[in-house]
């Protein structure tokens, strides 16, 4: 990926620059590709994002704070999130009988049945996304970004 001729410049670009534009570029490839494999499923990255936590918990639930400190994307409205998967049918949310200030989150059946569709076909993507690594690469990239 050339950085200047996505962003079509002829100008060199200071290195520090450089790679956060770099790093951004990636970034939206990666989620337009995640998108894409997900879109059968009418579900978004950060849908699939709380499912995954909820199948964490294997069984045990989750409140909304639970899910939201574990969110990839920080920026998500994890009440929104949940209301869209309660209509999908992926989750179920209830009161909690001994605080009933705490609202708990599980994962329904349909939701795991749906992941289990989706883990396939994103594990696909993702070796397709990274086609250009091989594992030793793969191992130092992620030492790098460890960095951060």
């Amino acid at each position: 990926m050339n950085v200047e001729e996505i962003i079509k410049t002829n100008v060199e670009i200071p290195l520090y620059k450089r790679t956060i534009i770099h790093l951004s570029l990636v970034m939206n490839k990666i989620d337009e590709e995640v998108a894409l494999s997900l879109k059968p499923f009418d579900i978004s990255i950060q849908q699939f994002n709380v499912l995954s936590i909820l199948r964490g918990q294997k069984g045990n639930p989750a409140n909304l704070s639970t899910i939201n400190e574990r969110m990839v994307s920080k920026m998500s409205n994890t009440t929104r999130l949940v209301d869209k998967l309660l209509l999908k049918g992926f989750v179920s949310r209830s009161i909690c009988k001994q605080n009933r200030r705490k609202v708990e989150i599980l994962i329904t059946k349909e939701g795991l049945k749906v992941l289990e569709k989706i883990d396939g076909i994103l594990f696909e993507t993702e070796k397709s996304i990274l086609q250009n690594f091989n594992e030793a690469e793969l191992h130092e990239f992620n030492t790098l970004l460890n960095k951060f």
